[in-house]
C-alpha cells in the first residue's frame, strides 16, 4: 500500500530499526525492490531522483508505475515513493505528481533561507498529509549530479528545521554518497548524539549507506536515524550482474540479446543486495 513516511518512520524510531530507501531508476530496479519488501514483510521507500524522474518520463510516470506494481503485484507492505535531495522546484513538483513524501534538500543555502524554503514546503505538505525531509550539513560525495563537500552539521541548525515540523531531518555526520575512501573517518557519532538530544523524537536519516560498517549502523538506529538510504551499492550490484551476463556471450544464437534476458541477473541483484541491508537495518518483518 502506499503511503507517507511518517508513520513507518515512527514505528522505527520506536522499534529502534531503520526503514530502507532504496533509489529507483527503471522498471527493473522498482520491482526487484518492491517484491523484496513484500517477502521480507518489510516497509520499504523507494527513493527518486531528479535526474532518475526525468530519466523515467516525468514524477507522474513513476508514480503511474509504482501505483501499477502495487496493485498487480499483490504488494500489501507499506511503501512509500520520496523524491530524493529535491531541489525546491522539484518538490513543488512532487507535490503536483502526487508524490507521498518529498525531500528539500536546502542544504547549499545559508540556514534562513533553508528554513524559509522548508517552511513553505512543510505548510504545503502537511496540507496534503505528505512527509517530508530536510537536511542541515551538505552530505558528502556525489549522487546522481548532487554533490556535497561533506560538513557536519550544526545542532542549533537541525533544531531551528526541526521545529519547523518536518517528517525527519538528514543531518551530515561524516557520511559520504558513494563508495568510502580508505582513510575514511567513520561517523561522527558525538555530534549525532548532539542532533538527537536537540531534534527530540525527530526521526532521523542517514544518507550513503554503501560501505558504513554493520556496527556504525546499528550504533547509528540506537541514536535515533530511522531511515538510511541505499543507491550506490545497488548500482555496482547490478551494473555487475549485467556486465556478466554479456561477458559469457549469452545472446539468442547470434540475433542479439533479449532485454527482458539480458536485465535478469541485475534483478536478481537488486533483490540480494536490498535483503541483506533489510536484515542489516532490522527491518524485515516489521511491516
Amino acid at each position: 500500500m502506499l503511503v507517507s513516511a511518517k508513520e513507518m518512520l515512527e514505528k522505527a524510531r520506536d522499534g529502534k530499526y531503520a526503514v530502507g530507501q532504496f533509489n529507483i531508476n527503471n522498471l527493473e530496479w522498482t520491482k526487484a525492490i518492491l517484491l523484496t519488501a513484500q517477502e521480507n514483510n518489510s516497509p520499504v521507500i523507494l527513493g527518486v531522483s531528479e535526474g532518475a524522474g526525468k530519466y523515467m518520463a516525468g514524477y507522474k510516470t513513476v508514480m503511474g508505475m509504482v501505483r501499477g506494481m502495487i496493485e498487480c503485484l499483490n504488494i500489501t507492505v507499506p511503501v512509500s515513493v520520496h523524491l530524493d535531495h529535491g531541489s525546491y522546484e522539484g518538490a513543488k513538483a512532487c507535490i503536483e505528481a502526487g508524490f507521498p513524501s518529498i525531500m528539500f534538500d536546502g542544504s547549499k543555502y545559508p540556514i534562513d533561507e533553508n528554513i524559509e524554503k522548508t517552511k513553505e514546503l512543510v505548510a504545503q505538505a502537511n496540507a496534503l498529509g505528505l512527509s517530508v525531509e530536510a537536511e542541515v550539513g551538505a552530505i558528502g560525495g556525489e549522487e546522481d549530479g548532487v554533490i556535497g563537500n561533506g560538513d557536519i552539521a550544526d545542532p542549533e541548525e537541525c533544531k531551528r528545521i526541526a521545529a519547523l515540523g518536518v517528517t525527519m531531518l538528514a543531518a551530515g555526520i561524516g557520511n559520504i554518497h558513494g563508495k568510502y575512501p580508505e582513510n575514511w573517518k567513520g561517523l561522527d557519532f558525538d555530534t549525532l548524539e548532539k542532533i538527537k538530544a536537540a531534534t527530540g523524537n525527530m526521526p532521523l536519516v542517514l544518507h550513503g549507506g554503501t560501505g558504513i560498517p554493520t556496527d556504525m549502523i546499528k550504533k547509528a538506529i540506537s541514536l535515533g536515524v530511522a531511515k538510511i538510504n541505499v543507491n550506490t551499492e545497488c548500482q555496482l550490484a547490478f551494473a555487475a550482474a549485467t556486465r556478466k551476463y554479456i561477458e559469457e556471450g549469452k545472446d539468442l544464437q547470434g540475433k542479439g540479446f533479449d532485454p527482458r534476458k539480458l536485465l535478469a541477473p541485475g534483478f536478481e541483484a537488486i533483490k540480494a543486495t536490498v535483503k541483506e541491508k533489510m536484515e542489516i537495518f532490522g527491518s524485515v518483518n516489521k511491516a
